[in-house]
């Protein structure tokens, strides 16, 4: 190959290069739009492991408590009985509480399931995608949807779901 095919060659490369570097690092940086307080939660449709299909709009209740979690979450494990607990208590009101696992492993999720016991419904959607489209990058992260399907309260990390302070603010939302 002559010198001046060569360098054509390599500015060729050097330019898809380039560009394909800003494609990938354009695409890792733009981020999906964060849930806001207030606003319209994403449209979604799981079903439970109890067989009973949940959306925004037809969930049963006076308010939905969507918690992502995963089984290897340590934060996620150290939260499921204050959960269960406030499942319970809460239940009688209409909350309606659903912990959607991002469990890939699905022994790893129904393992979980057995030894807890949650008294809250339980699904999985090992990709991920309703969480993601909720804005969720970490675990656990719990939203408290109306139902008119907007966003009431958001909690990042683990909660005491059971502690007075919790079931107030969740009661103040009826």
């Amino acid at each position: 190959m002559s010198s001046a095919k060569s360098q054509r060659f390599l500015r060729l490369a050097i330019v898809l290069l380039t560009i394909t570097f800003v494609f990938v690092i354009a695409n890792t940086l733009r981020e999906k739009k964060i849930l806001a307080v207030g606003e319209t939660v994403p449209d979604f449709s799981i079903t439970a492991d109890n067989g009973r299909t949940f959306t925004p709009e037809n969930f049963g209740g006076k308010l939905l408590v969507v918690n992502f979690w995963a089984s290897w979450c340590p934060p996620c494990v150290d939260e499921t009985p204050s959960l269960s607990r406030f499942a319970e208590i809460t239940a009688p009101s209409g909350v309606v509480t659903l912990a959607i696992s991002r469990d890939k492993d699905e022994k790893a999720y129904r393992d979980f399931i057995a030894r807890f016991h949650p008294a809250f419904l339980t699904a999985r959607d090992p990709s991920a995608n309703i969480q993601f489209d909720f804005g969720t990058r970490q675990i656990p992260e719990t939203y408290v949807i109306g139902a008119n399907g907007r966003l009431l309260r958001k909690y990042i990390n683990s909660q005491r779901w059971d502690s007075e302070d919790m079931l107030r603010e969740i009661r103040s939302l009826l």
